[in-house]
């Protein structure tokens, strides 16, 4: 019985050496490690991407081609496997992916590394490693790199659909580009989440056409998920977003419709907001027209003789424009008052309130 207890320690003693694990570690019990654990997350688009990793300090070693051998798979930090999650496809360094999480492993030289994403995620180290369960490997560049005494990935480079990945470790830094389809994933992923609670109400489904309008995409989708929100409840903004919808797909008569029926349905406010937003597109007489209305059928309140005002200042009548501004800024909110003020001091001056 002690023979065979005393052969159980020593090899876990030899487990231990050959694993890097401290002798003072425990494979049951929690304890501090070492190489402690961190995690990092990014999202790109609506796809998240997550590292788990363990980082070993270089504590004065020599690193590159002696703690870690070049030529030699390398689990890419300390203790279990490192491992990278993606939520959704994507493609790293221009090769595609599926979703899933990998085993991240390396293989360390001079002048070249590669990265391997490996099917296998939850093994020790890389003492099991099989190449026959690799789901991709790309190579990459090394780059020199400000000291980092703990083992650190992080996220750089950020553009919408694109981040590279940035292992740094004593003065090397090993860069991986992921890039993500967003519109194919956002597309996907609307189709799924109208299938939710979220298709009981008008917002949603507005929200999605919004989406797609704003980038330019999937405008017959836009199109049915404005008409779902309008089914859902017919309101201002909904029309709206289908009049913009139709704008973009250059059915004029039909878009021009749909404006009247949002306008139709419009507060004041939003009339109000809405004259803004033409004058911003350099839609004037439109906007006049707006403004003109809102001020016959509203006169009581204040915005709309703001927005007369405005329409007197393009026209170049700066009296008129400050008589209206000043009729605005006696009934604003105390909140607006200062503001209202300086655009009656403007055009008191001639000043251009509209620019």
């Amino acid at each position: 019985m002690f023979q065979r207890a005393l052969q159980g320690i020593l090899f876990g003693l030899l487990l231990a050496a050959l694993s890097g694990i401290s002798p003072a570690q425990s494979f049951v019990l929690d304890l501090p490690r070492p190489s402690q654990r961190a995690q990092i997350t990014q999202r790109i688009g609506i796809t998240d991407i997550t590292i788990s990793y363990h980082r070993p300090l270089v504590n004065g070693r020599k690193v590159w081609d002696a703690l870690v051998p070049y030529g030699k798979v390398w689990r890419a930090g300390a203790n279990e496997n490192t491992t990278i999650t993606f939520s959704d496809p994507v493609t790293i360094e221009g090769q595609a992916l599926d979703r899933g999480t990998y085993g991240l492993h390396m293989i360390p030289a001079a002048d070249e590394w590669t990265v391997i994403f490996s099917k296998n995620s939850t093994s020790w180290g890389a003492f099991t490693y099989d190449q026959a369960e690799d789901a991709l490997r790309v190579n990459v560049k090394p780059q020199a790199a400000e000291m980092h005494d703990a083992l650190t990935y992080d996220f750089d480079q950020m553009k919408a659909d694109s981040a590279v990945v940035v292992l740094e470790w004593e003065k090397v830094a090993v860069p991986f580009k992921v890039s993500v389809n967003v519109h194919d994933v956002v597309q996907a992923s609307l189709k799924k989440q109208l299938r939710n609670l979220s298709q009981y109400t008008w917002m949603s489904w507005d929200d999605a056409a919004t989406y797609l309008l704003a980038e330019k995409i999937g405008l017959n989708d836009a199109l049915t998920y404005a008409d779902k929100s309008i089914e859902t409840e017919d309101r201002y903004d909904n029309e709206m977003t289908k009049s913009q919808v139709l704008t973009a797909m250059n059915r004029k008569d039909d878009a021009a419709s749909a404006e009247k029926k949002a306008l139709a349905l419009a507060s004041p406010l939003q009339m109000h907001l809405y004259a803004r937003q033409l004058q911003g597109q350099k839609r004037s007489d439109e906007a006049f027209v707006i403004f003109r209305d809102n001020a016959k059928k509203h006169p009581e309140l204040w915005f709309v003789h703001s927005g007369l005002a405005r329409m007197y200042c393009s026209q170049g009548k700066f009296d008129e424009a400050a008589k209206e501004m000043k009729v605005a800024l006696q009934s604003a909110p105390d909140n607006q008052k200062s503001y209202v003020d300086g655009l009656v001091k403007k055009l008191e001056s001639k000043q251009d309130i509209n620019q």
